[in-house]
């Protein structure tokens, strides 16, 4: 696990790169500033929502978020997708 002041850092440096959610659709994104750009979708998805739902996974000792519904925030499938393919989520 990364700390939260990084996780931006780390979600810039993968922009561009194809991911895949969890129904197995692809898309990639761009970074703006604060806000996540997704090919598939047309609103931004800001860094404050990205920090949250990750303190929820930080925040998860019974392993109960398993799936992008778990997180209960705007963008969920892409956060998620994001988080899991760049390995921001617990084994």
């Amino acid at each position: 696990m990364i700390k939260t002041d990084t996780l931006w850092e780390v979600i810039t440096a993968h922009q561009g790169e194809t991911f895949y959610t969890a129904k197995g659709l692809p898309f990639t994104y761009t970074v703006k500033g604060g806000e996540y750009f997704t090919d598939r979708k047309k609103k931004s998805i800001t860094r404050a929502t990205f920090e949250r739902a990750y303190q929820k996974i930080l925040a998860d000792n019974g392993h109960t978020i398993t799936g992008p519904k778990s997180l209960n925030v705007f963008g969920a499938p892409y956060i998620f997708a994001t988080f899991r393919q760049l390995g921001l989520l617990p084994e």
